[in-house]
């Protein structure tokens, strides 16, 4: 059992080491925009 273990951990350092190769390290998500308030009225004089 302990060995099952073993290989299972090995599998999970390749499986992170190939992801950071293609994806870089610890690939981070896409920040939201944040919304700038536009004053959009037609001014009139």
């Amino acid at each position: 059992m302990d060995y099952i273990e073993k290989v299972l951990e090995k599998l999970k350092e390749w499986a992170q080491r190939i992801i950071d190769a293609l994806l870089g390290p610890e690939s981070q998500p896409e920040p939201e925009p944040i919304p700038i308030p536009v004053n959009d009225r037609q001014r009139r004089r």
